[in-house]
């Protein structure tokens, strides 16, 4: 390098997914068409085992480093970000390196990797999710446990694969879709809808376009107000290939009672669905629906705006007014229903009648909110903290 010649500033690429091969494909593409870049990975496999992370580090033409790490609080992701960042931070100083492709292992979620790289003041050029398109129903409709899977990144990891797949891909900026000939129409029709405003680029593809996705620029705090369920950026109403999805809005609260009784055939009428809803006896309280694989997570996700004081609102992030605004009704403020589905042989109608029977019905609703507190408090296992 002249002596003269700027420093190239580091850009980190975060690579996830469940699957190994399209995860694979994408970095080694990036390698080959970004000169002065290496990749980073981080084996968790046998952490629990031998209680340490393996790190690989490697470029184009194959491996340059490899060292392990200990295990942090029993935990092999804290691990990963102790060891991870002095790694960046590293390549980051030596005046060589452009772009830093870290590969997260299989398991491990991109939102708390991206926040970690950008809280060391390290930019995050991309966040990209690699897939391969015949694999995406199988990987959703999987309601096993990572830790049956072989997959768990703790003794404690109580996630499933099908919740760990979505929120893989429904984080990133980047889908990295591998060329796959078991895909069909309906597969990538099924990719496109659970995250319609991802940039899909194809592996191996055009290397160019992939290496300009790696720099375009991610912006955490944006990415973490999308995936709130308070202001998601839900899909939109969609039907392609024999995949649809629905969207229902209501401004009536739910019945607890009915609702609860309906959750079972609600959480399997979907591959997917997402959302948030209020429930009569709990109107300051808003609640996420979050469902993958068969099973279904229902947790409070803070107040509803419209249950805050004014002074309040000050507190309140731009963007969380913003989404409120949008469903603003004058008698009940941003209290709603907004849940989304999606999934090959949507039954839209019969979701529909099911989801308005769960709600007060007239009758009920005239009686007022001193009376919905009364009502059966079904969910205050799941609510109760």
């Amino acid at each position: 390098m002249a002596r003269n010649e700027p420093r190239p500033t580091l850009s980190v690429a975060l690579v996830a997914g469940l699957n190994a091969d399209a995860r694979t494909a994408t970095v080694d593409r990036l390698l080959a068409s970004v000169p002065g870049s290496v990749a980073l990975h981080h084996d968790l496999s046998a952490a629990a085992a031998h209680g340490t992370v393996r790190r690989t580090v490697r470029g184009a033409g194959g491996v340059l480093d490899t060292g392990e790490t200990p295990l942090v609080n029993d935990c092999a992701c804290c691990a990963l970000r102790e060891d991870l960042v002095p790694e960046l931070e590293r390549l980051a100083s030596d005046g060589v390196t452009r772009l830093a492709v870290v590969e997260l292992w299989d398991s491990v979620e991109p939102k708390a990797m991206a926040e970690v790289v950008a809280g060391a003041g390290l930019a995050v050029g991309a966040v990209i999710t690699a897939v391969d398109p015949a694999l995406v129903l199988p990987c959703l409709g999987n309601g096993d446990d990572l830790s049956d899977a072989g997959l768990a990144a703790a003794p404690t990891d109580r996630r499933t694969v099908a919740d760990t797949w979505a929120r893989q891909v429904e984080y990133a900026s980047v889908l990295a879709v591998l060329d796959s000939p078991a895909a069909d129409d309906e597969d990538r029709a099924l990719l496109a809808q659970l995250h319609p405003t991802a940039r899909q680029v194809p592996v191996p593809g055009d290397g160019g376009e992939l290496a300009a996705a790696a720099f375009a620029g991610f912006d955490v705090e944006a990415a973490a107000a999308a995936q709130h369920p308070a202001c998601a950026l839900l899909p939109q109403e969609a039907e392609a290939a024999g995949v649809g999805t629905y969207v229902w809005s209501r401004h009536r609260p739910f019945h607890p009672g009915r609702l609860y009784a309906a959750l079972e055939e609600l959480t399997c009428a979907a591959a997917r669905s997402r959302g948030r809803f209020w429930l009569a006896d709990r109107p300051d309280t808003l609640v996420a629906w979050d469902a993958a694989g068969g099973a279904l997570c229902v947790e409070p996700a803070g107040p509803w705006l419209a249950s805050l004081p004014d002074a309040a609102w000050e507190l309140v992030p731009p963007v969380r007014r913003a989404a409120a605004a949008l469903d603003w009704h004058p008698e009940h403020g941003d209290r709603c229903q907004h849940l989304v589905f999606t999934s090959p042989d949507l039954d839209r109608d019969g979701l529909g009648r099911l989801l308005d029977s769960c709600l007060l019905t007239d009758a009920e609703f005239a009686a007022g909110p001193a009376a919905w507190q009364a009502l059966p408090s079904d969910f205050d296992a799941f609510l109760e903290t």
